[in-house]
């Protein structure tokens, strides 16, 4: 890959920082910020998803069950086959079903005053950034990153949201859940004392896995088997466990100023999976004051199984999660038992009255904590979240012009396998 397009993602938004107000250019049609920055009041709020997979679908869908009053009215995803079912399913029109890789720059392009993203994480900050920059409200799943440069555009986004006054939620669903809002708030108030210590566990069993399919390239194949590619999902601690590490954050106000770890994949290589990513990590997080958290992830038939988190403090300890009566964010109501209903309701909320939301600030730490997590256990050494967001390594340089056609950015070896990370042998951290 040549330096330009090793460099181009990086200067994304400081390249695009002139677009922060006024007129906007997306996918080659001129969009007006002022046209509606807010959709106050109970009218129609019009929706695009992007990303049809499962999880969009699903998104889709919690926004129409929770929300009063929204529609989605476009759709867009790489492959037209899946944009086109769900386009049938969700009643949207031919001419607002869109496909190929800069389908997200044709929706963001239409009549919509929200976005939800669901595609694979790998591209989440580039269109997160393309849709702020268009003026939509946005709501987009988790992780919000995959390396250094997407969490660094993640920042300006945000940044840039705050100044439009744009509402941006994370599909983080456990801050729109009783039991931990109720128990983030009690450590908070001194529950256990001061905290020691805190651990979290996300050990599960295997994910899903598809296969090449032939007449399909190289990349095209890779997207469609996306979570088992570095440069798409950012391996199972940042698409899986960072639910976990966002609790802790969350618990402890503050993200990670060190990470150290372990990892490896030894059940995938003994199966002879064609797959990038470890089945196991384990790190070591060191926050400012030198705080302690200890995280693991496990991807495993037959072992032990294991999703939460626990604090530890001066005077006791036990699970994040509690009981009780609580409310939402900016004082919303819990309307809902279903946190994934939950979290677009109280984002809707905010867009129709116009207060402060923007989950987007802690979409990023969290997501780039996973990140530090995953390079500390490829490399073997202890990694600063300093350095490794200044030089962190780019898992798909020129990402933004990709097309199906393009080189992908990692290549099967001869035996149709794929290059992973050794510690202290194969994987440079920074560039």
């Amino acid at each position: 890959m040549d330096q330009k397009n090793r460099t181009s993602r990086r200067n994304f938004l400081k390249e695009s920082s002139v677009l922060a107000a006024g007129t906007v250019l997306v996918g080659g049609i001129k969009v007006s910020h002022a046209r509606m920055v807010h959709t106050q009041g109970k009218g129609a709020l019009k929706v695009a998803l992007i990303g049809c997979g499962g999880r969009g679908r699903g998104a889709a869908q919690d926004n129409l069950t929770a929300c009063e009053n929204t529609q989605i009215v476009a759709v867009a995803d790489v492959f037209k086959e899946r944009a086109e079912s769900t386009a049938k399913q969700l009643n949207v029109s031919p001419e607002m079903t869109f496909s190929g890789l800069d389908a997200y720059k044709k929706a963001l392009a239409t009549d919509i005053d929200m976005v939800i993203m669901a595609s694979p994480p790998g591209f989440r900050p580039i269109q997160y950034a393309a849709a702020i920059e268009a003026g939509k409200h946005v709501f987009m799943e988790k992780p919000c990153c995959v390396d250094a440069p997407g969490y660094r555009i993640l920042v300006k986004a945000n940044e840039m949201a705050d100044k439009k006054g744009l509402k941006v939620g994370v599909g983080f669903q456990r801050r729109h859940d009783t039991g931990y809002v109720n128990g983030i708030q009690k450590i908070h108030d001194g529950k256990f004392g001061d905290l020691i210590l805190l651990q979290a566990y996300w050990n599960g069993t295997e994910p899903w896995f598809r296969g090449p399919q032939e007449g399909r390239t190289e990349i095209h194949n890779q997207i469609n088997n996306w979570y088992h590619f570095i440069w798409l999902s950012g391996d199972n601690i940042c698409e899986q466990h960072v639910h976990n590490l966002d609790v802790c954050n969350w618990a402890k106000n503050d993200h990670p100023k060190e990470a150290n770890g372990m990892g490896g994949s030894e059940i995938r290589r003994a199966g002879g999976r064609a797959t990038q990513i470890f089945d196991h990590h384990f790190v070591e997080f060191t926050y400012a004051d030198g705080m302690k958290l200890y995280s693991q992830c496990r991807h495993a038939v037959g072992c032990w199984g294991n999703v939460s988190e626990y604090a530890f403090g001066s005077k006791g300890h036990g699970r994040v999660q509690d009981s009780g009566d609580a409310t939402d964010r900016n004082g919303v109501p819990f309307k809902f038992n279903n946190n994934f209903e939950q979290e677009h309701f109280a984002l809707v909320e905010a867009i129709r009255n116009d207060t402060p939301y923007n989950e987007g600030h802690y979409g990023a730490t969290s997501s780039f904590t996973a990140v530090l997590g995953r390079m500390a256990t490829y490399s073997g050494n202890v990694v600063t979240w300093d350095d490794a967001v200044k030089t962190g390594v780019d898992t798909a340089p020129g990402i933004e012009n990709f097309t199906l056609e393009s080189p992908a950015p990692v290549q099967p070896n001869e035996d149709g396998t794929y290059p992973y990370a050794i510690p202290g042998l194969r994987y440079k951290p920074f560039v």
